[in-house]
This record gives C-alpha cells, structure tokens and sequence, in this order.
C-alpha cells in the first residue's frame, strides 16, 4: 500500500472539481447534453476537456476538504457553474419550440407529433424541425465553440471553489427566460401574421358560399400558407435567432466575469 501513500489526493479533488464543472455543460445543454449522443461518449468527452484544463489547475490553492460533506458542496457549487450555461442555452432553445408550438396551435397542425430527445417529450412536428433548424444554425455560426471556450476561461475568472449562487446569477436566468419567451414569439409573429389573415380570407369565403366544406377548405388553406411563410421567413429566423444567442452569452458569461474579446471572435457574424 505503499503507493497509496504516495498518491496526491489534492489533485484528485482538483480533477474531481473540473470534471464537475465540464460535466454541467454535458448534461443538459443542447447538442452537448441531446440524449441522441449516448450516455458514455458525453462522458468520454468530458473527461477529455478535464483532462486538456488539468494543467492549468495544478498549482491552484485550494482548501481541502475534511469529508465526505465538504467534497461533497465543492462538487455542487461546480456542477452549478456548468448548469449556469446549459440552462441559459436550454431556455434559449425552448423558446425557439415555443414559436414552433404557437403556429402548430394556429394553423391546425398539433396532431404531428414527434419525440424530441433534446426535450425528452412528445411535442408538435413544426416544434421540432425548429428546434433542429436552430441547431443547425447554432453549429453553423459557432455556438458550440464559443460556450466551450467561455467555459475554459471560468477556471481564471471564478477559480475552483469560489463560485456562489448570487442574485446576479438568478437575474440572469430571468432576463434568460423572458429574452426567450420573446425570441419564440418572433419566430412565430410572420406566421401567425399570415394564418390570421388566412383566418379572415376562410371566414368571408364561407358568408359568400357557405355550401363549401370551409373546415376542410379552411385547413388546406392554413397548411399551405404555414408552408409557404416559412420557406420565405426561415432565413429571417436565422439572423434573429443569432443576435439572441450573442446577447444570452454575453449576459451568461458577463455574470461569470469572461471578457467578450474571449468568446466573442468563435462567433460568426
């Protein structure tokens, strides 16, 4: 048992703290945390980002824990940090769902449904496609290299075992959740511009010729300009979706003190 005398517990716990704070990102974000990527390779990687980080933590002081309990709190407190970010980029998704539920809701389209594993639930057809959309735009434009990276320089600005659950952080989360609500509510504003004016259409073609199937009618009509408004607008969404993601990721990483000149050049325009 010679070597377990010799072994360096305190960069253990140092390693332990990283692979918390990495894996925070890996567990629900979006594109990091999808249920589609399984279970061991999310893992995988992030022992791989713990790993690449370990170097620059070696020399870090850091209390060390007397028990269970203390190490336990350690690990909690940088799990949250990783959890900071996959929340904010979750809320930022939802809302893109949001918008895509809405005009299901208006043009007649809620019976497609779909199982989305970023979500784990059943929602509409028209939900997912912009969720994966978005996604896809994300990738695009370099999200996923800017979360990374602003998440590699939080081991300078909140070092291990420093970061607290302040009001800053809880502010920071509502503006989230209300900056989402409004973005899913621009993605759906040219459609539900569109269906409501296809509403009025259907409603003075049935007083005109009210021997017509207007349910009938009236749903083909919906579906076909939900389908036109989209091909035209999906570009529109793309920009806008882009300017929200900039300014959630300023305001996430502001809260974590990581200057813009960090992620903001992984960013497209």
């Amino acid at each position: 048992m010679i070597w377990l005398e010799q072994f360096d517990f305190a960069r253990l716990v140092i390693f332990t703290l990283v692979l918390s704070r990495v894996s925070g990102l890996m567990l629900v974000a979006p594109l990091f945390g999808s249920s589609d990527i399984p279970t061991n390779v999310r893992a995988f990687l992030a022992a791989a980002a713990a790993l690449l980080v370990m170097p620059t933590q070696w020399n870090v002081s850091l209390a060390q824990p007397h028990n269970l309990v203390d190490l336990g709190l350690l690990v909690s407190t940088e799990l949250m940090v990783g959890l900071f970010l996959s929340v904010g980029l979750l809320v930022l998704f939802s809302g893109v769902q949001l918008g895509g539920q809405i005009i299901a809701q208006m043009s007649g389209m809620t019976l497609a449904t779909v199982f989305s594993p970023g979500f784990a639930a059943s929602v509409p057809l028209l939900s997912q496609f912009f969720y994966l959309s978005t996604m896809s735009f994300f990738l695009i434009f370099g999200g996923h290299r800017a979360v990374l990276v602003g998440l590699m320089d939080t081991f300078t600005t909140v070092p291990l075992g420093t970061f607290t659950l302040s009001r800053d952080v809880v502010d920071s989360l509502v503006i989230l959740f209300a900056e989402s609500f409004h973005l899913g509510l621009r993605v759906a504003a040219p459609s539900m511009a569109a269906l409501l004016l296809s509403t009025l259409v259907t409603g003075l073609i049935s007083r005109a010729l009210p021997q017509l199937n207007i349910l009938a009618l009236g749903f083909g009509i919906n579906a076909m300009m939900t389908m036109a408004i989209l091909a035209v607008s999906l570009g529109s969404v793309a920009w806008v979706f882009h300017n929200y993601t900039e300014r959630a990721l300023e305001r996430m990483f502001d809260t974590l003190a990581v200057p813009p000149d960090v992620w903001l050049p992984w960013v497209g325009g």
